[in-house]
């Protein structure tokens, strides 16, 4: 296949500038299971799924607000902070992006949870609550997942 800037031929599977790879290697990187998916979000189902259990139960609608907002902010974070540390050159960067990022993260949850609290318990409660539950999901997931992601990657 010609490459449309000069008249060198490459192979589908060739890596072109930048990393990439031409034709079907490219198209067909294998994709998750929607098992895995479930798995890797499970965090975010129960963050789905507490929203009616705090509309039947009366839990204050602020605490889940809160909470949401918190845990999808620092999701959002992690992932973003993550790429940075994939992409850095070094370990020190790899780790200073990582190491920076669960501390932040737990702090901008903390003080976030807090403040609410300050300003009407029973919703800072809830919103703690619901965080715990959601870090430990969270994490006990991360724990069991890593040996698996591990071996996938050498591979």
């Amino acid at each position: 296949m010609l490459h449309p800037t000069d008249d060198t031929a490459t192979s589908p599977d060739q890596p072109l500038a930048g990393g990439a790879l031409a034709g079907r290697a490219a198209v067909e990187a294998p994709r998750p299971s929607p098992g895995k998916v479930l798995v890797r979000y499970l965090d975010l189902v129960v963050l789905a799924l507490a929203l009616p259990l705090f509309l039947a139960a009366g839990f204050p609608m602020l605490g889940y607000a809160t909470a949401a907002g918190a845990w999808l902010i620092q999701r959002g974070a992690q992932a973003l902070m993550a790429r940075r540390a994939m992409a850095a050159t070094d370990v020190r960067g790899k780790l200073g992006w990582t190491a920076s990022s669960m501390l932040a993260r737990g702090w901008f949850v903390a003080l976030v949870v807090l403040l609410v609290g300050l300003r009407a318990n029973d919703a800072g409660l809830a919103a703690a609550v619901l965080v715990v539950v959601l870090f430990t999901v969270y994490f006990a997931l991360e724990l069991a997942l890593r040996p698996f992601e591990q071996l996938e990657a050498r591979r």
